[in-house]
């Protein structure tokens, strides 16, 4: 989506060509950025003369504006998805990709993306890489290229397919260092500053080291046979950490496998069978194995068994090497029915290091949001309460002093206190925040000003959250009882409403996490 919102602009105009079939389109861009905004009107008011076309421009933003946007992105057939050096770090662009992969999924490939690059070279960063390295998308490099970026988007809206293609891709992208790891692009950077937004590069000078960081490294490097998990809310730098302790096992002579439970399919997700086929077929890509699923897929035993042998005959006894499993966004797993089994799996075979040399090579680091008694019932057969356990908190004042610092001391005392008050130490949100004051884009006053608008500094951040809320009456009226009444009387509301990063815990009261959410969805829940 953008950054933007608009009322509807649902056009579509005859223009006398004949009996074109009329198709129905959602562009996707940010607002207020060049060249996304003028190339993105451009294309809609073309597209619009043969075709429905949805473009976000000005319509009022609240928990409407997110049914309005899932209801034109369900009834597309394509989302036409523009992505620039700004765009790509848009949580709301990712968000609408996100859905409409969803979406194809549960309506039969419909809407089909269609992602232009624009004057953009970099690879994908993860997680769009996981949604777009596989599809086909066109290029436009300056205003002389948009009739021909028309031209490849209506011959792949009448049933073609975009020009570049996986194979032709990596000769027209910018050469970038090998990674095995998925890893954030490195964004414009003014005065050597660096964009936020994702999980920080290896090489940031702007990661700001936590007390769980020593732990996770020293699981990663000098021990074997470890369980880790990594807890915190949204955007609080957990992909980040299991990035670095990834990078440490690999250079402490582990082998890796990175599997992101976002990326499975909803239909996976329901079925168990499917599932844990995948999971296999998962690790052994990931370590570049011949994948033996149908093999031991064939014998007569449940789902747990089959793994336990693949993972223990095959894989561990073919690498020879240690191995660290690293799994992010878990918590996906919150509504599978199997989730019980799989976790009580993933126990067994932590306590299988005590008796078995070759389950001793076997890591398990797992990245969690929500609490851990909400994902396992029973806690015996839980892997979330052995090992070593990693909380992340909101950075401390001399925390953000220090990256205050590291952004060249663009405020003061005075200027930390007031961004503070304002931010709670939201390590995101003030990552943003003193890249835009250090940058020149805003002053500390116009950015607190600004800061609860829906175009303000934090907008697309804070509707991205709105998105998330919406179709989720529960949470809704939980966040509306927070905001108003500093409380929330069911557990699960609450710790759910944590997980996304939204409220904490005050003593006995339950507050909006910062003064940002309270003032900025205050006016925006009706229940």
């Amino acid at each position: 989506m953008n950054d933007s919102i608009p009322d509807q602009v649902d056009v579509a105009r005859g223009d006398g060509a004949g009996d074109v079939q009329k198709a129905r389109i959602f562009i996707s861009y940010k607002r207020n950025a060049a060249p996304d905004e003028p190339v993105a009107l451009h294309v809609y008011e073309v597209l619009g003369r043969q075709h429905t076309v949805f473009i976000d421009q000005d319509m009022p933003i609240g928990t409407h504006w997110a049914e309005r946007i899932e209801a034109e992105l369900r009834r597309s057939d394509f989302l036409i998805t523009f992505l620039s050096a700004t765009s790509v770090h848009s949580e709301m662009v990712l968000a609408e990709i996100e859905m409409a992969h969803r979406l194809a999924q549960e309506q039969g490939d419909h809407p089909v993306i269609l992602p232009v690059r624009l004057a953009y070279k970099e690879p994908f960063a993860y997680p769009l890489s996981a949604y777009l390295n596989q599809i086909n998308w066109a290029s436009w490099e300056s205003s002389a290229d948009t009739p021909r970026l028309i031209e490849e988007l209506q011959r792949a809206i009448s049933g073609g397919v975009l020009p570049i293609d996986a194979q032709a891709q990596p000769g027209l992208l910018q050469p970038s260092p090998p990674n095995t790891f998925p890893k954030p692009l490195a964004a414009a950077q003014p005065l050597r500053l660096e964009q936020p937004g994702g999980t920080i590069d290896l090489e940031s000078s702007f990661y700001v080291e936590r007390p769980g960081d020593k732990i996770a490294l020293e699981a990663a490097i000098a021990q074997q046979g470890v369980t880790t998990i990594i807890k915190a809310p949204r955007q609080m730098g957990k992909s980040s950490l299991l990035i670095r302790m990834m990078q440490a096992a690999q250079d402490a002579g582990k082998r890796v496998a990175f599997l992101d439970f976002q990326l499975f399919e909803k239909s996976t997700l329901n079925d168990p069978d499917c599932f844990y086929r995948q999971f296999c077929s998962a690790i052994t890509d990931a370590l570049d194995l011949d994948d033996l699923t149908d093999e031991y897929w064939r014998l007569p035993l449940g789902n747990s068994r089959r793994c336990l042998k693949y993972l223990g005959r095959y894989v561990l006894e073919k690498l020879n090497a240690p191995l660290l499993l690293a799994m992010d966004e878990v918590d996906n797993l919150f509504g599978a029915c199997f989730r019980n089994d799989f976790f009580g799996m993933l126990r067994s075979w932590h306590n299988r290091r005590a008796t078995s040399t070759i389950w001793k090579e076997l890591d398990l680091a797992l990245v969690i949001s929500t609490e851990p008694y909400l994902l396992v019932e029973d806690l015996t057969q839980s892997p979330f309460n052995v090992g070593e356990v990693i909380v992340l908190e909101d950075f401390t004042p001399d925390q953000v002093a220090d990256l205050n610092r590291r952004h060249g001391s663009p405020l003061s005392q005075a200027g930390l206190d007031d961004l503070a008050a304002m931010l709670q130490g939201h390590p995101y949100l003030t990552r943003r925040a003193l890249y835009l004051i250090a940058s020149g884009r805003s002053t500390l006053d116009t950015l607190l000003e600004r800061a609860p608008n829906d175009r303000g500094p934090f907008g697309d951040h804070l509707r991205y959250h709105l998105f998330q809320l919406h179709g989720h009456d529960d949470l809704i009226e939980g966040m509306y009882q927070v905001i108003r009444h500093q409380r929330c009387a069911d557990p699960e509301i609450f710790w759910r409403l944590r997980c996304a990063g939204l409220v904490r815990r005050d003593d006995s009261r339950v507050k909006p996490r910062c003064k940002l959410y309270a003032d900025y969805f205050r006016g925006r829940l009706y229940v």
